[in-house]
């Protein structure tokens, strides 16, 4: 029987709610710390004379220790848990931007990404295990999205809020401030975050309800086991996953890095309105991410639609590809409609990607699968900048890099369509 058929979920206790708004709280901060700096431009020339190109790999800086630590990352949460692994690195990334704020130079400034970068790669990947364990699958997508949301919404009113901080006190406060909040999840998590198992406030009929429900065994693998990498590298499902959500992360970090240069550069639009327009999107992208990819695909499963998440994750992407329109747009209102549309549709299915880890990974190797899908996420929002940059210098234009985009969407639709498949649990090794 069922937890659906065993309960009815309104009278289920909801503390796993809680647990998925500190982890949405926790991904706010954390992007809120990747966006500061991407303010602070002019400040930093004005204190380290700090050039364009050496602003550029500044901006990049903290992305190759996260990439660089996904995958092992993911071997340490299976091996020493969500709970441990999760407060070092809250704690990690807290002081790399307070460590930021102190810097007094450019050779101490960049140790400081490096550190940030490293504290804050847990963080998706313990999202999506701590999701297995305190949800059953028809409730996953909601609370996957809770948090994925976050990273949108945070794109929206980040730039606003550290840029009133850094006009007003300057730009180290302004890093101060995000290190206070980063310390602020800290402690949160530190003295709330607990698995299901040991969790006081979790009564007998909620747990009952996420294990029946089909949540992922908890555990922890001090031996090492679980599945191997070398075994789950070259599984179909995980090549088609790690591929597909690469190719969403190429076009959402062309957009979070470019998109306000983009609208300045090529549409001439002031700074004021460039902010404006740029929110509007990722204001959409947080709408569509939590109803479409969160409320909807739980609805949905819940009354018997087991092939929703799959639909979704095809579907949202085909919409990505609307990124296409960008690259022969003349007018602001006419870029920002197929950005919107573009992000809207990415956003719906991105939190869907990350509840795939728990529904496919053998037991103990979620972290590790979710460590692998976010590597090359990574290596994708490392290039996506850098080959945006190469565009614009060579043609004075955009339209290759939109170009570039919705051809990597395509692979990515081709990759969830005939690699990913069913979503169901891979054999153990």
């Amino acid at each position: 029987m069922s937890a659906a058929q065993s309960f009815a979920p309104q009278s289920v206790p909801r503390r796993r709610w809680l647990i998925a708004c500190l982890l949405g709280f926790g991904v706010l901060v954390n992007f809120f710390d990747r966006v500061n700096l991407t303010v602070a431009h002019d400040a930093l020339h004005a204190t380290f004379g700090i050039s364009t190109v050496t602003y550029g790999y500044l901006l990049s800086a903290y992305i190759w220790t996260y990439a660089a630590c996904q995958i092992p990352v993911g071997v340490l949460l299976d091996r020493f848990g969500v709970k441990k692994v999760g407060r070092l690195g809250a704690f990690i990334w807290s002081m790399g931007s307070f460590a930021g704020a102190a810097a007094p130079s450019l050779a101490f400034l960049f140790p400081a990404r490096f550190l940030l970068g490293i504290g804050e790669a847990p963080t998706f990947p313990a999202n999506a295990k701590a999701i297995g364990y305190w949800f059953p699958k028809s409730e996953r997508s909601l609370a996957t999205a809770i948090f994925d949301a976050a990273a949108k919404f945070a794109n929206a009113i980040g730039v606003p809020i550290v840029g009133v901080l850094l006009i007003h006190f300057g730009w180290r406060w302004s890093f101060a401030a995000t290190g206070c909040a980063s310390f602020t999840y800290f402690l949160l998590y530190y003295f709330f975050y607990r698995n299901p198992s040991e969790d006081r406030g979790l009564t007998d009929v909620e747990r009952r309800y996420i294990i029946e429900g089909g949540a992922q065994p908890e555990g922890t693998t001090s031996s090492g086991a679980g599945a191997p990498l070398s075994y789950l590298l070259w599984q179909k499902k995980v090549v088609g996953l790690s591929l597909g959500f690469a190719a969403y992360n190429y076009t959402f970090y062309l957009l979070l890095t470019w998109m306000p240069s983009y609208l300045s550069m090529a549409l001439h639009i002031d700074l004021l309105h460039s902010v404006l327009y740029t929110s509007v999107p990722w204001l959409i992208a947080t709408v569509t991410d939590l109803a479409i990819g969160g409320l909807l695909v739980d609805s949905l499963l819940q009354r018997g639609f087991t092939g929703v998440r799959r639909f979704v994750l095809i579907a949202g992407m085909c919409f990505g590809v609307g990124i296409f329109g960008v690259a022969s747009a003349h007018t602001p209102r006419t870029a920002v409609f197929w950005i919107s549309f573009s992000l809207a549709g990415l956003a719906a299915a991105a939190p869907v990607a990350w509840s795939i880890p728990s529904l496919i990974a053998p037991r103990e190797s979620v972290g590790r699968i979710g460590g692998i899908m976010n590597f090359w996420s990574q290596v994708a929002a490392i290039t996506a900048p850098i080959l945006t940059g190469y565009f614009v210098a060579l043609t004075h234009s955009f339209r290759g890099a939109f170009v570039v985009a919705a051809a990597f969407l395509v692979i990515g639709i081709a990759a969830y369509a005939f690699l990913l498949g069913r979503i169901e649990t891979i054999p153990e090794p």
